[in-house]
């Protein structure tokens, strides 16, 4: 069982990307911790790691000194008004944009609602991720999918200090692990964190967190071209639904999962 001295667990969240499925899950498999959920801005990232929650998920690249786990990647699509050329088309490339303004080329708007506002002026189209032009809702605009772009990859990000018993087993909800596997058994392949509506694709798999989302960036993940630490729950025997009481949970990469200091959670300093 997971500490009683542990009340919470807080999980931060960027735009577009929605934890509902997953806290359903976790309220179901741990009712008697507290899954604090909390929407951030896309900068906010590290300042929220910084401050009390445990993890986030967030679009990479992120900071190098964070450990990300890359989730799936989102579909590009271009934001244009319905009466335009471009929307006659079900999908596009980037040489169908050479003779069109494109006011933010993304991946990812600095002001997703200001760029949409442009484009329903007809000024321009925007380049962004699929869920982030859904959440909009815009029914002057239509969204076509950029076949050629890499998209966007969406990844649970955490840093090594924040490490404990319940992020493992947060991680675990995420992956598709069920309550009766065991940590080290092999997780689901997606998992209940994809929903098929999103236009979301899976993650072609790997170690490490993919980083711009950009041709030839080198697919490392960083502040400037690094890479980020995308590392899974490694061997260990406490179970996702019977869980040991050891505080030794695993940790990324290293076998064995550092627990927080005092009570083992930012929620409940």
């Amino acid at each position: 069982m997971l500490s009683c001295m542990t009340a919470a667990l807080t999980i931060a969240f960027v735009p577009g990307v929605s934890p509902a499925k997953w806290a359903r899950v976790w309220r179901d498999r741990f009712p008697s911790v507290e899954l604090l959920l909390r929407p951030i801005g896309q900068s906010e990232v590290d300042e929220t790691l910084a401050g009390d929650a445990d993890m986030v998920f967030a679009r990479l690249p992120v900071a190098e000194s964070h450990n990300a786990i890359p989730l799936w990647t989102e579909t590009a699509v271009v934001a244009t008004p319905k009466d335009s050329a471009l929307a006659k088309a079900s999908e596009l490339t980037t040489a169908d944009l050479a003779d069109v303004h494109v006011i933010d080329a993304g991946p990812v708007p600095a002001d997703v609602s200001g760029a949409l506002d442009l484009v329903e002026a007809n000024v321009g189209v925007v380049v962004l991720p699929q869920s982030l032009f859904r959440k909009a809702s815009r029914k002057d605009l239509i969204a076509r999918p950029l076949t050629d772009a890499e998209g966007t990859r969406v990844a649970l990000v955490w840093r090594e200090q924040d490490a404990s018993d319940l992020t493992a087993e947060f991680i675990g909800v995420v992956r598709g692990r069920t309550a009766n596997s065991s940590r080290s058994q092999p997780d689901q392949p997606g998992g209940p964190d994809r929903a098929a509506d999103d236009g979301s694709r899976p993650s072609r798999g790997g170690s490490k967190a993919d980083a711009g989302n950009k041709p030839g960036s080198g697919g490392k993940a960083g502040t400037v071209g690094g890479k980020a630490k995308a590392k899974s729950p490694g061997g260990g025997k406490s179970g996702g639904g019977k869980n040991s009481n050891t505080g030794k949970g695993p940790t990324p990469g290293r076998g064995k999962m550092r627990g927080k200091p005092s009570r083992g959670s930012k929620g409940n300093r």
